[in-house]
């Protein structure tokens, strides 16, 4: 079996806040020109302390189509809605995964309790790209609760791999997607190693979100870079130098045109234009602010 080698090293961009509730490096496709498709956009939230607040904050109504979004949760509270009358709230742990599709209004904002009290707040938000065939589905939405989230225990006290999307030594993860996707939480204690066997041709990478780790036996790298792995080989390992989590991204490419504006993700710009269009004539449905 062949190693996946390492791209690359990144370091986390310079933040911007989204609204005023999120602020994130975004490591592509806007800080690094890097291929990850399936995943579009990741905006990493690294750890930040907000004060106590009465009025949470957040994002206002925005609309989304032609792909879907996925925010986890590592510190904070997170509460969401959208127009097709969807809502609720991921803690430590969760993740929330919606299919946008053929197209929603979305607000997300700090849960209120959380608000109320403020403290640590660290989150990664993913943008998975739909190919064509799928972009006009209907939008659904998958609430994956960490106390529901199938895992591997890893051998020697090692830890736990915890498998959102995805199989992990045959654990299937809980949620559904639209192409091969593995997307996974690596929690090591120190001393404990994780091995990793993706297809060649899959756009692989880790967010290091807490700790520091080794990879492939020779690379350490620590919290907030992120490590872009060659499209050649099979094969990677990790082992944690104290206590971390590492996010695991990969997925079959779409080997599709895209066209994007804003919150709108197609194949071609009259789709793009479409979208305007149908969301300034409300067929998006409603979303009180």
């Amino acid at each position: 079996m062949e190693t996946k080698e390492i791209a690359g090293v990144l370091k986390a961009p310079a933040p911007h806040m989204v609204g005023d509730g999120f602020r994130v490096h975004n490591f592509f496709p806007g800080g690094y020109k890097i291929n990850m498709s399936p995943f579009f956009l990741m905006d990493y939230g690294s750890r930040i302390e907000f004060s106590a607040r009465k009025e949470p904050r957040g994002v206002g109504v925005h609309p989304h189509r032609g792909f879907e979004t996925v925010t986890i949760a590592y510190h904070g509270a997170i509460a969401h809605h959208d127009s097709s009358g969807n809502s609720g709230k991921i803690y430590p742990g969760d993740v929330q995964w919606m299919t946008a599709a053929s197209g929603i209004l979305h607000k997300e904002y700090h849960e209120q309790n959380y608000s109320l009290q403020g403290g640590p707040f660290q989150m990664v938000q993913l943008w998975v790209n739909l190919p064509a065939k799928f972009k006009m589905s209907k939008p659904k939405y998958q609430a994956v609760k960490q106390a529901d989230m199938a895992n591997f225990v890893l051998p020697e006290n090692g830890g736990k791999i915890e498998i959102i999307a995805g199989n992990y030594q045959s654990i299937k993860g809980n949620a559904s997607t639209f192409t091969h996707i593995e997307l996974y939480n690596a929690r090591l204690n120190k001393g404990g190693k994780a091995g990793f066997s993706f297809p060649a041709n899959y756009n692989t990478g880790f967010m290091i979100i807490e700790g520091s780790v080794k990879i492939n036996g020779k690379e350490t790298t620590t919290a907030n870079n992120f490590v872009h792995f060659k499209n050649e080989g099979t094969e990677i390992s990790i082992e944690a130098l104290e206590n971390s989590i590492v996010l695991i991204l990969s997925g079959e490419p779409i080997n599709e045109p895209i066209a994007q504006y804003g919150p709108f993700l197609m194949n071609t710009e009259k789709e793009i234009s479409e979208a305007i269009s149908d969301y300034n004539q409300g067929k998006f449905g409603y979303l009180e602010e």
